[in-house]
């Protein structure tokens, strides 16, 4: 087995009988070819970093203090804005950092964490998000057994479950990508992210390829599709609905988060079930930096804006 840590640079190690570079750091290449852009890019990821923080840590404090919000659907929530705190936090400070430094550099092991960490919290949502319309699925469509369906251990056996999945997948991905002999450590992105760390393999790895495309098919399509089924009957149950009150409330609970499944999922097809060439490095970062930043900053905004109940409780805590 290889192993890609670098002790020296352009030191080499005899390993049963075949050289070996091994690296102990990583350059990220970030967006230095437009290094009067970085200035912008710095500004608008500080902004951007800080309001994930204060919005997510506000809707978890809110959830776990305001007894009314003591609800499946709100334990939900606070999963999703913890794992956008962990998943921001795990590639944006070393991004800022970058981008006002001459040496754009990673450790190992920095990138190794980096890497678990942002799919270990990129899979998790994905299977978080199928859970909370399963949620919304029950609540609609068998409002009368809905405290009995999603009671509390259901709920946290489910949350329980998206976790383990992410972790576990994330983990089995890490693991094989960084025993694949590399042959650089100029990662061209601003963060280790793993297609982009596989662009260095000195061979093909096919079990790789088979690792990523099973597991990207069991955390994009396949929870999409369950996403779609739920929100296909849900559909048909508030168009049976009589009063148009009604009809505007159901839409209503369902509404923040249809809206955060399609920035989700729209970023993630994108970055990850799209043929390698069909669009540019740079392209790549642009949406990776919309997908790592942008949607987790908003996803609490969209959830207190369109929820009464958050608006509410926000008002009740903070005046």
């Amino acid at each position: 087995m290889k192993i890609n840590i670098r002790i020296t640079t352009g030191a080499k190690k005899e390993m049963q009988g075949e050289n070996l570079t091994i690296w102990s750091f990583f350059f990220l290449e970030g967006f230095s070819r437009y290094p009067k852009l970085e200035i912008v890019l710095f500004a608008f990821s500080l902004v951007m970093y800080l309001i994930t923080l204060l919005g997510n840590s506000t809707l978890i404090l809110v959830t776990v203090l305001e007894s009314r919000l003591q609800t499946p659907m709100y334990l939900f929530l606070g999963n999703l804005s913890f794992m956008d705190i962990c998943y921001t936090s795990a590639s944006i400070p070393t991004l800022l950092v970058n981008l006002l430094s001459s040496q754009k550099t990673i450790v190992f092991s920095g990138c190794a964490v980096q890497m678990y960490l942002s799919l270990a919290m990129g899979s998790t949502e994905c299977v978080l998000l199928a859970v909370m319309a399963y949620d919304r699925y029950v609540a609609i469509c068998n409002s009368l057994r809905y405290p009995v369906i999603m009671n509390r251990q259901v709920c946290v056996q489910m949350a329980a479950v998206s976790w383990v999945t992410g972790c576990l997948t994330a983990l089995l991905e890490t693991t094989c990508a960084l025993q694949i002999p590399l042959c650089g450590n100029l990662i061209d992105h601003f963060t280790c992210e793993i297609l982009a760390v596989l662009k260095l393999a000195c061979a093909h790895s096919l079990l790789m390829d088979v690792i990523m495309l099973v597991v990207s098919v069991l955390l994009l399509p396949i929870p999409m599709l369950l996403i779609c089924i739920s929100y296909f009957f849900i559909l048909s149950t508030i168009l049976r609905i009589s009063s148009a009150e009604g009809r505007n409330k159901a839409f209503s609970t369902c509404g923040a988060h249809l809206t955060v499944v399609i920035l989700y999922y729209g970023a993630a097809l994108s970055m990850y079930l799209k043929p390698s060439s069909s669009s540019s490095q740079e392209v790549d970062k642009i949406i990776s930096l919309l997908y790592g930043v942008l949607t987790p900053m908003l996803n609490p905004i969209i959830y207190s804006l369109r929820n009464k109940e958050v608006k509410d409780a926000m008002k009740k805590l903070f005046y």
